[in-house]
């Protein structure tokens, strides 16, 4: 059983987005793991062999305690009904009371679907007469982090202690950045030499916004119930 299971659609997705929170909370004594939807076998960069191994470097740098892949079709992931069999199956095996996936809207389909995917599968897997074979479960939460789309977060996660073991975590994807001693390989959106910085530009921004140096935003539907105020903003 896991406290927090994080989505991606590609295996580097959930470090570029989320790899502070996930190792904050590591850091807080919580289970944290996650799924890649695909091994990201279209990739320009990379073999699926190579980047799996990749993956799971980067797990280990943050320290997910479980990193596995449903082995979707890279480029072709779709909120199906087979498709949310496969994440519901993964859900009731682990048991998160918190998800954390893309938000619903972005250039890229995968990470567009993969966000609607498991929005959906996490409230059907809580639903008894959808028989996989284990108990039922729903998670308690789920909230959304940025990939291309921009939106207005629901709230920001200083970062500021994390963030270089986030970007250790991101650069143990080395087949997809820019490599000096590799000049000639074909270039794409993030193997360009400033990628990282830009990376890095975009947690600034976000950490500005709540007084800290880098931050990470996401967003949730809903309302929160929140008993006291002066206890969550006001502590000293």
């Amino acid at each position: 059983m896991l406290d927090v299971l994080a989505f991606g659609a590609h295996p580097d997705d959930v470090e570029m987005t989320s790899g502070g929170l996930l190792c904050r909370l590591v850091d807080a004594g919580l289970a944290v793991g996650i799924i890649d939807l695909t091994r990201g076998e279209l990739g320009t960069r990379g073999t699926p062999e190579v980047r799996t191994k990749e993956a799971q470097a980067a797990a280990r740098i943050m320290g997910a305690r479980v990193r596995e892949c449903l082995d979707m079709p890279d480029g072709a992931v779709r909120n199906t009904a087979e498709a949310r069999i496969e994440v519901i199956r993964a859900l009731r095996k682990y048991r998160p009371r918190l998800i954390i996936i893309p938000y619903w809207e972005c250039e890229h389909p995968d990470h567009a679907n993969t966000g609607r995917l498991v929005k959906e599968s996490a409230y059907l897997a809580g639903l008894k007469k959808i028989d996989t074979g284990q108990e039922r479960f729903r998670p308690a939460r789920v909230i959304h982090y940025m990939t291309h789309h921009r939106f207005e977060p629901s709230f920001i996660v200083p970062i500021d202690e994390y963030f270089e073991r986030k970007m250790e975590a991101v650069r143990a994807h080395a087949s997809q950045f820019y490599r000096p001693d590799a000049p000639d390989e074909d270039e794409t959106r993030i193997s360009q030499p400033g990628f990282l910085d830009l990376l890095a530009l975009r947690d600034r921004t976000y950490g500005a916004m709540v007084g800290a140096m880098y931050g990470e935003p996401y967003f949730m539907r809903g309302i929160l119930r929140i008993e006291n105020p002066f206890a969550l903003w006001c502590r000293t």
